[in-house]
């Protein structure tokens, strides 16, 4: 091949930009058509290959700047479809676009937040889907931002993951918790799918329904990697924790496995999944933690993506693959160089141009053979793929079998082991039953010897004591004895010594006789008398003896009868003794087996006690449960759709009061007798059920009902769950549980019963027969108070020129020409209103009277009598307002307000007459022109208010001259005092008027009619109306809008649908 020779340098500097230039504008173009047609309003799934192509993009310019920026521009406020598309876009952009479309999507962190907290406010399905998504989406670009070892595929292998988690135990923990809080966000998004979605067939092959099941491809896929991963962190902390400190973890992953495992069977039953995804299954129960061994029986589920059917379009070229330039590009270049330097030799080209023009259809030839063979590589690299990761799924599954079926064979093994051994502890368990039963025969029948025996010694004891006493007597009789045996024992031995000195007194007489012996001699007679004297006392001697003998006898009888009634008295005391220690010994068992006997019964007395405590605390704390699910439904924002009407508000409420009287009498008897709770449990059951109920019903009337009213209605339904949820701790502590105070609910529950009865419709103080007249009389009214406004209003023109001059009557007369045109445009409104409102009459009431019409759309006449007021009551206003200004008696101030009230309340008629309006009529359109008249006009008002004010009023000039630094300051920091006063006094004003506007609306709200606040409650749908101006301020005596806060500034309500 020849080579190109002597090219211009021109030409040479000028193609590299121009390539770039085109390429860049062939791939925004590119990128804007993809964009265009993966996102749009079309209730179907976003097409793989405009997915595909923007993804290509992202890789291209290794980044989603393109994607941003024409994504930044979509209307996502308008339609919720779209939104849901977009988000169904960039889970796909950050799962398989560039690693750094990660970082440019954390810099529109704010962007996908606003989606998500606008589309959550309202009422529309795809709208609460959006905001699911954008939860998801947010958890997901933090999660990788976090850790940058897990890419947004989240596709690693377990020694990344290793190395992810670290050794600190810690930062393992840390991160199963964040893969928990990213599992959730997954399942909660799948559950919102198919909470909307009829699980049928049918269904699931509607575009309406892929354009919802679309999305969950991307959930499916990650959610298989986030399971796999949980399960391996959850192992490694049960080998460095303890199993309790964990229980947390187990419990949530339990909670998540199923929750998984059912949205993987759903999802394979459906057939839309079935040629998009092959799902894998989980087994039919979580990993055992508590045994390291299960690790290995663990599976990791794979998810494999059959090859997709070529498209029908040709392939665009969005990746570089060369450094030569695009297939488009010869033209323009040389178009380019003619241009430049035009046809060589006039219209003949010569040998060089003929070799570059080859070299450029051989280098496309080149090009195309290449784009083809890559294309083929592709197609051939993505089938092997998909063989490789079906054999993979094959081997896994064979794999799974194999484990599955030893871990059968375990677990049977286990099972008959578990049989065996429970075999063997029923009989041992039946003879220790056996056992048990003989002992306690055996026992019983000892008690009842025992009691017996000691019924036998009682009666023992009683005839000892019997006998003591007795033996007691003898003693006291023997002992009397005794004395007696002493004091004849005295006497003896008194005679005895009688007898001895009697002896004495013998042996003297024997002395004296052996003396007198001679004289015996020599006295015959003598003699013979004392032989006589001697035989007489000898017999006396021999006769003392004998009794001395008999005496001696009669003491030792004596005192042997003492030694045996001795002896006789220790042996009974012996025995007395010894029968009392006895008596005393099986008196101390007896007491200790009666006390062993009290003992048990108080045990199973405190058993009972306790048993009846445990069934009431579990009563509680499952109503506890129950309330405290009540209470999420309040924010839970599936609740939003839930509606309920006052009246069985009210019923509910007044149930639940009653049923708070049954709960104290219950606790009354709880306390009576604490072996019995029946009665408190089944108060308890009633009572948190109904106090649910109130809970519930309170946040669905709270959606249909005025915005203050339904801000108190849900203060205090949380208010009554707290209290509720108070008065259940209170029942589940023993301490507290004497002392319960059943009031707290009480009065909660009487503000909600209040706030129900408040929200009843109410009507006007007008029959039914008599609302057509008020609606024609209203309408009269107001516009003879328009045409009174308009003439005072020229009126105080006519005094203005003749009373002042200059710029005062510049600015005098710039204003009430505003104030006329503006009760001009009002006039013309109120007409067009009442054409209006008789031609809504004549096409509504058929064969019926104007009377029976306006009688059967009560709610809708009593909303347009109440505008009609209004419009009236606003004119009257504005023109005093004017009247005080031209006068220089009031504020320009009042004047502006005044203008926001009559525009607020000409909104407040346009509203009430388009209700029941034909949306075709030429009437709706020229009273819709005439709104938009009127908000110019009052616009108008302002502007030249505030001009007249601003000329009027003087503004010194302030002469600093003569002032030095110390005084200069001074001044400073006094003037700083006075801002920071006026600060403060505004921002008191402010508060007072938030207040006073409060207190307006609970007033008129009171004696409102309920056709005020149909003829003003706009749809739930969001306003496409822009406003270039801050709104007006609404009335006060109209209800407010639900869409719409109290502003947290000033307290002013915006108006509803004025625009100018």
């Amino acid at each position: 091949m020849n080579s190109i020779k002597n090219v211009p340098a021109r030409v040479l500097s000028r193609r590299p930009g121009h390539s770039l230039e085109a390429e860049r504008e062939q791939f925004d173009k590119t990128q804007a058509i993809s964009i265009s047609k993966a996102i749009n309003t079309q209730e179907a799934p976003v097409k793989e290959k405009h997915a595909r192509r923007i993804i290509l993009g992202t890789h291209h310019e290794k980044g989603a700047f393109t994607f941003w920026s024409y994504a930044i521009g979509l209307p996502l406020p308008s339609s919720s479809i779209l939104s849901w598309k977009f988000c169904h876009v960039l889970h796909k952009v950050l799962r398989d676009g560039h690693p750094n479309v990660l970082h440019d999507c954390q810099r529109y962190r704010s962007n996908i937040r606003e989606i998500g907290d606008l589309w959550g406010h309202l009422h529309d399905r795809y709208g609460q889907l959006v905001n699911v998504y954008t939860k998801l989406l947010l958890t997901k670009i933090s999660f990788h931002l976090k850790h940058p070892q897990f890419p947004a595929g989240l596709e690693v292998t377990d020694e990344v993951l290793e190395k992810a988690a670290g050794t600190d135990v810690n930062n393992i923990f840390q991160l199963t918790v964040e893969m928990f809080d990213y599992m959730d966000c997954e399942l909660k998004l799948s559950e919102s799918v198919f909470r909307q979605l009829n699980t049928a067939i049918a269904v699931s092959q509607m575009s309406s329904g892929q354009c919802r099941l679309a999305p969950l491809i991307q959930v499916i896929q990650d959610c298989s990697h986030l399971y796999h991963y949980t399960v391996k962190l959850l192992f490694k902390l049960h080998s460095c924790l303890p199993a309790d400190t964990l229980q947390g973890h187990r419990d949530r992953f339990h909670e998540q496995f199923h929750s998984l495992r059912n949205f993987f069977r759903r999802a394979s039953d459906m057939l839309y999944f079935k040629r998009l995804i092959q799902i894998p299954r989980l087994p039919e129960g979580p990993p055992n933690f508590l045994r390291a061994s299960a690790l290995a029986e663990h599976i990791k589920p794979v998810v494999v993506i059959p090859e997709e059917a070529p498209e029908d379009e040709e392939p665009e070229n969005l990746i570089e693959i060369s450094t030569g330039p695009p297939a488009g590009e010869p033209v323009v270049v040389a178009d380019l160089f003619d241009q430049t330097f035009g046809p060589p030799n006039g219209s003949v080209k010569d040998d060089r141009d003929l070799q570059i023009e080859s070299l450029k259809r051989e280098v496309e030839m080149l090009r195309s053979e290449l784009e083809k063979i890559k294309l083929e590589a592709q197609r051939y690299i993505a089938q092997l793929k998909s063989q490789v990761n079906a054999l993979e799924g094959e081997l896994e599954e064979q794999r799974k079998q194999k484990q599955k079926a030893l871990v059968d064979n375990e677990q049977l093994r286990h099972e008959l082991a578990q049989l065996r051994a429970a075999q063997l502890e029923g009989e041992r368990s039946q003879g220790l039953r056996e056992e048990a039963e003989r002992k306690a025969s055996a026992t019983e029948a000892r008690y009842n010897k025992l009691k017996e025996k000691h019924s036998e010694l009682v009666h023992v004891h009683a005839e000892l004591l019997r006998k003591n006493a007795d033996t007691a007597k003898q003693l006291t009789v023997t002992q009397q004895s005794q004395e007696e045996v002493a004091r004849v024992k005295e006497q003896l031995a008194f005679q005895v010594e009688q007898l001895e000195e009697k002896s004495d007194q013998l042996e003297k007489l024997k002395r004296e006789l052996e003396a007198k012996a001679g004289e015996l001699a020599r006295a015959q007679e003598a003699l013979s008398h004392t032989e006589q004297s001697k035989s007489e006392l000898s017999s006396r001697l021999d006769t003392l003896s004998a009794e001395k003998d008999a005496l001696s006898g009669a003491v030792r009888q004596r005192e042997a009868d003492l030694l045996a009634a001795q002896s006789l008295v220790r042996e009974t005391e012996a025995a007395l003794s010894r029968e009392q220690q006895r008596s005393s010994q099986e008196q101390g068992e007896l007491q200790g087996r009666l006390a062993e006997r009290e003992s048990q019964e108080q045990g199973l007395r405190q058993r009972l006690l306790d048993e009846q405590f445990a069934v009431l605390r579990g009563a509680a704390a499952e109503a506890a449960g129950i309330l405290q699910d009540a209470v999420s439904k309040l924010d839970d924002p599936l609740h939003l759709r839930c509606t309920s009407s006052p009246d069985y508000l009210v019923s509910r409420a007044q149930e639940a009061l009653d049923a708070v009287s049954t709960l104290e009498e219950g606790h009354a008897q709880y306390l009576t007798s604490l072996a019995d709770a029946s009665a408190l449990v089944a108060a308890l059951t009633r009572f948190s059920h109904l106090a649910a109920d109130t809970i519930i019903n309170g946040g669905a009337t709270s959606h249909l009902a005025p915005t203050d009213p339904a801000d108190r209605l849900i203060d205090t339904c949380r208010e009554c769950g707290a209290r509720a949820l108070e008065l259940m701790g209170q029942l589940q502590d023993q301490q507290a549980l004497r002392h319960m105070q059943a009031s707290l609910v009480r009065t909660p529950l009487q503000g909600i019963l209040q706030l129900g009865q408040e929200l009843k419709p109410k009507s006007l103080d007008v029959r039914q027969e008599e609302l057509g007249a008020v609606v024609d009389k209203e309408m009269a009214a107001t516009s003879a108070a328009i045409e009174d406004a308009v003439r005072r209003i020229e009126d105080m023109m006519n005094q203005a020129r003749h009373a002042s001059s200059g710029v005062k009557l510049e600015v005098n007369e710039r204003i009430l020409n505003s104030c006329t045109d503006l009760m001009k445009a009002i006039r013309l409104l109120v007409t067009t209103s009442t054409s209006l409102q008789k031609e809504i009459v004549e096409s509504g009431r058929g064969a019926a009277t104007q009377q029976e019409f306006y009688a059967k759309n009560s709610r809708w006449t009593e909303g347009l009598i109440s505008a009609s007021k209004a419009v009236g009551w606003g004119a009257t206003q504005l023109v005093e307002a004017a009247d005080k200004v031209v006068l220089h008696t009031g504020k320009y101030e009042e004047l502006i307000v005044c203008s926001h009230e009559i525009a607020a309340s000409t909104a407040q008629l346009v509203a009430a007459s388009k209700v029941k309006a034909n949306k075709h009529s030429p009437h709706l359109s020229r009273l819709q022109e005439c709104s938009r008249t009127v908000n110019e006009r009052a616009a108008n008002v302002v502007a030249s208010t505030k001009s007249g004010q601003e000329q009027i009023e003087d503004r010194d000039t302030m002469d600093f001259s003569g002032l030095s630094l110390i005084k200069l300051k001074k001044q400073e920091m006094e003037t700083q005092v006075r801002v920071l006063e006026l600060e403060k006094t505004l921002e008191a004003e402010r508060m007072r008027l938030g207040e006073l506007r409060k207190q307006h609306y609970v007033l008129a709200g009171a004696s409102g009619s309920p056709g005020e606040e149909v003829a003003i409650r706009p749809s739930t749908a969001p306003r496409s109306v822009t406003t270039k101006k801050p709104p007006l301020a609404q009335k006060p005596s109209v209800a407010p809008r639900q869409d719409h806060q109290l502003d947290k500034k000033d307290g002013i309500y915006p108006a509803q649908l004025v625009n100018y």
